[in-house]
Parts: structure tokens; C-alpha cells; sequence
């Protein structure tokens, strides 16, 4: 399994995801809103459905923990009903604050977080993804959001200037990276001193059978390049963040034969 085909399968199942589920989503609880799981983080298939059903994007964001209220109040294509976590929740934004969200996907959490930091602050999406961004851009223009801005990149070599924003997120992402060392010096990097960074993500707990590692469709699942938590951990402390910490660790139901238990959504917080 080559790194080439790990990216070009992520981006594959990602752009199906950004380009199957219909941008102006009208939610019945009785509506098919994809033909299947598509495989995103959260439940191995985009946030908690069962493989081969009916997918619904805004139950999904509910189980992650997004409130009906928030979800009412943000573009509704941007909810995709991928992630492990709800790291705006506990970011604890305020208003006049710069935003960097890694992997931002749909948006959901760019959208979310403009509403935090208000006109006077700002919030970057950053995504690999060139079908979520265009996706993203348009909910954006559509709605009048005047506080938000996506571009297109790479998290491991970020296109955002040196100690130019106050806090970083990312939910349920920086598993897909075949670098995440990188990520997080990237992350220190474009942070302000005093700055924070809560990110919601999946880690193991004790290895994983070598016949996952090496499954390119386990990686697009969040589930083949999720890090042994203690090395997860030490990675953010090695590019230099101190105060690293979990505020959330729970044990995530896998449809992977043997690995209940062995996979767990967390978020950590930690500063610069």
C-alpha cells in the first residue's frame, strides 16, 4: 500500500461524499439523503449509520454531539455528518478571535465558529479536498458569511501565515495524514504565542491487526492511520505545545471485526 494509494483513495471517497449528498438538504427522518455509507470518519461510515442503510447527515452530527439549534443556524450543506467530536463546543471562541480549522470538509465547524467569533473575528477552513471547498465557498456566498474564508492545502504545509491565528481545530482529520508529526509543527507554526489548539480525533488503544494497517479503504475510514494515543499525545508535545491534554476519551463502536475497545474518539487541548 503506497502513500500515493492511501491520498488518492481518501480524496476519492471524500469527493463522493461532497458530491453524493445533495447541498440543499430538506431533512425528513423517513428520507434517504445518500444511497449508502460512504465510508467517512465517525461509525467507520460518516458518523454513525450502519454500512449498506440509509444515511442521514444531521442525525449523524447529532450523535457527535451538534445541537439542533446550531445545526438550524448554519448552512445545511454544510452538515455531512462526518467527524468524531465537536471541537467548537469546546474551543471556547470569542468574539475578534482568527479560527484555523484543519480539514474543514463541508464547513459545519467553520460555520460554527464564525457565529463564536463574530464580524470582528475570522475563520479559515483549510481542506485537501477540492470538491468540499468549492462546496464550502458556495454555502459561504449563498448565505452572506462575510467572516469565513477556505483555501485549498495540504495540513502538513499549511498556506496560512506565521503566528497569525489565535486558535486551531480539527475534527476527526489529522488521522488521515501520513504525516502528522508535520501537522502539528505546521499547527505550532501559524499559532500566536498564547495560542490554543482543540482537536477532536480517533486513536487507538493497543495495536492494530497488520491486515488493517495495511486496508487503504480502513484509512479513508479514519481508522488504518489512527496513531497509539500515547504517541498522538507526544507528537503535539514534540513540535513544541505545552499543556497537552484529553478533555474527552471514549471508546468508539467499530465495524471492524475485533477492534471495539482498541479505537477511541478523543479531543485534546494544548497550547502554545
Amino acid at each position: 500500500m503506497s502513500e500515493k494509494e492511501i491520498k488518492d483513495t481518501i480524496r476519492e471517497v471524500y469527493t463522493a461524499i461532497a458530491e453524493t449528498i445533495p447541498q440543499k438538504q430538506e431533512h425528513n427522518e423517513d428520507e434517504d439523503l445518500s444511497d449508502s455509507c460512504l465510508g467517512g470518519c465517525g461509525g467507520d461510515c460518516g458518523g454513525g449509520c450502519s454500512c449498506g442503510g440509509a444515511f442521514d447527515p444531521i442525525e449523524a452530527a447529532r450523535q457527535l454531539g451538534y445541537a439542533d439549534e446550531d445545526l438550524e443556524a448554519i448552512p445545511r450543506e454544510s452538515v455531512l455528518g462526518l467527524g468524531c467530536g465537536n471541537p467548537v463546543t469546546l474551543a471556547s471562541l470569542k468574539p475578534g478571535e482568527t479560527v484555523l480549522d484543519l480539514g474543514s470538509g463541508g464547513g459545519i465547524d467553520v460555520f460554527l465558529a464564525s457565529r463564536k467569533v463574530g464580524l470582528s473575528g475570522k475563520v479559515i477552513g483549510v481542506d485537501i479536498n477540492e470538491a468540499m471547498i468549492k462546496r464550502s465557498i458556495e454555502a459561504a456566498a449563498e448565505y452572506g458569511y462575510t467572516n469565513t474564508a477556505f483555501k485549498l492545502g495540504e495540513i502538513e504545509t499549511l498556506p496560512i501565515d506565521d503566528d497569525s491565528v489565535d486558535v486551531i481545530i480539527s475534527n476527526c482529520v489529522i488521522n488521515l495524514s501520513l504525516d502528522k508529526s508535520r501537522v502539528f509543527h505546521e499547527a505550532y507554526r501559524v499559532l500566536k504565542s498564547g495560542g490554543r489548539l482543540v482537536v477532536s480525533d480517533m486513536v487507538t488503544v493497543g495495536g492494530l491487526p497488520e491486515d488493517v494497517r495495511k486496508n487503504v479503504e480502513a484509512w479513508a475510514s479514519c481508522i488504518s492511520g489512527a496513531e497509539e494515543k500515547n504517541d498522538y499525545l507526544s507528537k503535539i508535545a514534540d513540535a513544541g505545545f505545552t499543556n497537552v491534554k484529553i478533555i474527552q476519551d471514549t471508546a468508539y463502536e467499530s465495524d471492524y471485526e475485533n477492534l471495539n475497545e482498541k479505537i477511541h474518539s478523543i479531543s485534546v487541548e494544548a497550547r502554545k
